[in-house]
């Protein structure tokens, strides 16, 4: 179940890899959530640019409760159509 997805900005400068992300709900008004903590560690080894796109997905298990997910989205150009394809970490 998707959770929220994010757009890459400029302020922005998995598989089976565990990551910790802390995520948290603005107050207020704009109540967008904001990624900090081991964020700009995930953008450098994926490569992801401006307006790329992050997907946060939960998924329930029964034996080890919530987990979730994030997955790196880029618009690709496809006969005329601009689907988004994953985005796989970058080999160093």
């Amino acid at each position: 179940m998707q959770i929220f997805s994010k757009e890459l900005t400029d302020t922005d400068d998995s598989y089976g890899e565990l990551r910790v992300i802390r995520c948290r709900k603005r107050d207020g008004k704009y109540g967008k959530p904001v990624l900090s903590s081991g964020w700009l560690d995930f953008v450098a080894d994926y490569g992801l640019r401006v307006g790329d796109k992050v997907v946060l997905l939960s998924e329930d298990d029964h034996n080890l409760g919530s987990q979730f997910r994030i997955e790196a989205k880029r618009r690709i150009m496809l006969f005329g159509g601009e689907p988004w394809g994953d985005v796989t970490r970058v080999a160093y």
